[in-house]
């Protein structure tokens, strides 16, 4: 009784010839793939490849002045943060000084000529034509200058895609991209209201 009971728990396969043929035919099927989807397969692949070959050029812990930065992301948010809580016109301190003299000096593609005779200071300012905050350095002759910082990090450590600057965007709508659209800008700030003028 108990060679009875072991022989009903042992599950048995049994393989019809009609499996036989769906298992060959499915086969066949996935070895040959039409050459109409390989291309766009190929494409994607390689769009992604380079995508990926770009994050992965540089990667891991990077040191900037006195800190590490795991990630570009990390270092793009530390920059941002003292972008914008820092008050404008002030010259930095010398730890945030040395922050941005590093950044500058590894990430920005003419560090030299930008530092010129030497760098006396930096601060953030609002930038005279994109009316937003940035930051800027005053050489030792006294005259200043604007940098990216964001291009700074790319080039460190490349940013995702969704984060990188697009300068072809910017010329293509024709400047900064200020006023337009709906809201008529700071002008018209009442809107219509009940009972107004219409023209």
């Amino acid at each position: 009784m108990a060679d009875e009971t072991t022989l009903a728990a042992e599950p048995t396969i049994v393989e019809t010839p009609m499996d036989l043929e769906t298992d060959a035919g499915k086969r066949e099927r996935d070895e040959t793939e039409s050459p109409e989807h390989e291309p766009k397969k190929a494409k994607l692949d390689d769009e992604k490849s380079v995508e990926e070959e770009r994050l992965e050029a540089k990667s891991g812990p990077v040191d900037v002045g006195f800190k590490k930065f795991e990630t570009s992301v990390q270092m793009f948010d530390y920059f941002f943060k003292f972008l914008h809580f820092w008050p404008p016109n002030l010259n930095v301190n010398k730890y945030e000084h040395a922050m941005l003299l590093d950044l500058l000096k590894k990430g920005h593609l003419e560090a030299e000529k930008k530092i010129g005779t030497g760098i006396e200071a930096f601060q953030v300012r609002y930038h005279p034509q994109w009316k937003s905050r940035c930051f800027f350095l005053v050489r030792e002759d006294k005259s200043a200058d604007d940098f990216s910082f964001r291009k700074c990090v790319d080039h460190i450590l490349p940013l995702p895609e969704n984060m990188v600057v697009k300068s072809d965007v910017n010329k293509a709508l024709g400047g900064g991209g200020r006023g337009g659209g709906r809201g008529g800008g700071r002008g018209n700030w009442r809107g219509r209201g009940r009972g107004g003028k219409r023209n």
